[in-house]
């Protein structure tokens, strides 16, 4: 599994990115409908999940543990199809599946992280973008019917600390994977036919 996390450190770069465009976001526009955070919500939810899939795929191929990575996946998902599907949804609905989406993400965050730890170090930016994820769903759920801007104002944050650790923790896997790396050169790799 390491491995993978070091070859696909980019993905989670990606993720950090997109977290942080919308964090930004929130915060650029707080007087942003109810509407279209549930649609930002819902882009954010899919391109995690795609990316939570992509990943499952690539650590299926070599033969790493893959399960963690598509329950992730399917919980991204679907909280993007309810969310885009269902744009009518009340207030209330939309920050419970937020949160639970967040607690969720944040969990098997964990997870991974606890499981890396053995093996790299900074896998705590992963445990620590996990933390996030829970405070985050539960800030959420003691709040459930803040208005619009309130809830905007906490994706926002969530978001921007979200993505920094993300960009973090892939950037530090970029590194352990090189230092990692066999001192092979590709032209001494045998061609198996």
């Amino acid at each position: 599994m390491t491995l993978v996390l070091a070859e696909n450190w980019w993905s989670l770069v990606i993720r950090g990115v997109v977290a942080l465009i919308v964090g930004i976001v929130a915060f650029v526009w707080p007087g942003i409908t109810l509407a279209a955070l549930v649609i930002l919500f819902g882009a954010y939810a899919l391109i995690d999940g795609v990316v939570s899939f992509i990943g499952a795929w690539k650590a299926s191929r070599a033969h790493e543990r893959w399960g963690v990575l598509v329950l992730e996946g399917i919980a991204g998902i679907v909280a993007s199809a309810v969310a885009i599907l269902w744009p009518n949804v009340t207030a209330f609905a939309l920050v419970v599946m937020m949160a639970a989406w967040a607690l969720v993400t944040g969990v098997f965050e964990i997870a991974a992280a606890i499981r890396l730890r053995k093996h790299i170090d900074g896998e705590w930016l992963l445990a620590l973008s996990g933390v996030a994820s829970i405070l985050f769903g539960f800030l959420i759920l003691t709040f459930p019917l803040a208005g619009a801007l309130a809830i905007a104002y906490m994706v926002g944050i969530y978001a921007l600390v979200f993505g920094v650790l993300l960009i973090a923790l892939g950037f530090r896997l970029r590194s352990w994977g090189k230092a990692s790396a066999p001192a092979s050169s590709p032209m001494t790799v045998p061609i198996q036919h």
